[in-house]
């Protein structure tokens, strides 16, 4: 049975014609899989019967199910997505009251294994790379479920995105072409590739860049974050610095707060000291808990006293929204669990 979703639009003509149809029934089947985010053929009303039943037979809009759903009080949504080959991976939906922007937070691999350390899925350990069609697959679930329209994309799920890179941006392409989301509204979190950082440079299509930094101490981030060993801060810095210039594009480090560990004045002086000739944005993390109590959350005059004096040196800083704590789908949460 064909899966749809598998197809670039050229790829869905092809298959419409092999299949005995006149060409721009693809043109058709493209704006209800992609604009309409429709859930069956018989969804599709201006498509004629005959052809619908014969789609049934041989085709399917997407090859995944909805595993489990979760609902947190503050109205995100989680999402357990079964593949093909029976392995999950999760996709959370974003919202907030006072805006109109509906966040797509996916997954680019089944597990991941970068090993940081406070991350619920690097317990999971890695499975497998996600291909493109896998990674929209997670959007178009959404979009089916809620009937609501996506408008930004974070790659800030499951898994490492750099260590997919290919599929990933392949994806991004997609999703800018296919969904009719802008650039500019399609993010990347990484935890410091940097060779594909700068690679990501040559891209058709440059995403902004988030940074998950979360210690400018590099004894302590080799701690937590073992890619530190592998990729050290002046090695990223020295990637971001070309990405900033090569781009014109700001970079946004996310830093996870971490109670008695990250959150001290003296690691804000070495961030500050870090980033001082970056053009960047900060976003600070309250470390969400996974089920282990090897870490804590910070205290709220911590925070704003680290906020406090990042500021001082000029930077633009937020402190996260935390978004479904209570299904465990905040920053550093997703596991994959049932």
């Amino acid at each position: 049975m064909e899966t749809l979703v598998k197809y670039t639009y050229e790829e869905l003509e092809n298959y419409i014609i092999s299949s005995g149809e006149q060409k721009f029934r693809a043109k058709q089947l493209y704006s209800w899989i992609y604009s309409k985010s429709a859930r069956s053929f018989d969804d599709m009303s201006d498509i004629k019967k005959d052809f619908r039943e014969k789609l049934k037979i041989n085709a399917q809009i997407l090859d995944t199910k909805i595993k489990a759903k979760q609902i947190s009080k503050d109205g995100t949504i989680k999402y357990l997505i079964e593949y093909h080959d029976g392995n999950c991976a999760e996709t959370v939906l974003m919202r907030f009251d006072n805006r109109t922007n509906l966040s797509a937070c996916v997954s680019s691999q089944i597990g991941c294994h970068m090993g940081c350390d406070f991350c619920a899925t690097a317990k999971c350990g890695f499975v497998r790379n996600l291909e493109p069609y896998e990674i929209i697959s997670q959007i178009l679930t959404i979009q089916q479920d809620t009937g609501l329209k996506i408008t930004n994309v974070v790659f800030m799920g499951q898994g490492e995105p750099l260590n997919n890179f290919d599929n990933v941006c392949q994806a991004i392409e997609r999703i800018n072409k296919d969904l009719n989301i802008g650039i500019r509204r399609i993010t990347i979190s990484t935890c410091g590739i940097a060779p594909k950082i700068k690679q990501i440079c040559n891209s058709k299509l440059i995403p902004t860049l988030a940074i998950s930094l979360h210690c400018a101490d590099s004894k302590t981030r080799k701690e937590i974050m073992p890619v530190e060993k592998k990729y050290n801060l002046e090695e990223l810095k020295d990637a971001l610095k070309y990405y900033c210039e090569k781009t014109g594009k700001r970079v946004t480090f996310e830093y996870i707060l971490i109670g008695g560990l990250t959150d001290t004045p003296d690691m804000a002086a070495l961030l500050c000291d870090y980033i001082k000739d970056l053009k960047c944005n900060i976003n600070l993390i309250p470390y969400n808990p996974i089920g282990i109590d090897k870490y804590k959350k910070p205290a709220k005059k911590d925070i704003m006293l680290f906020k406090y004096l990042l500021e001082e040196q000029g930077k633009k800083v937020t402190i996260r929204l935390e978004r479904g704590a209570d299904i465990d789908a905040a920053c550093g949460q997703l596991a994959g669990k049932i």
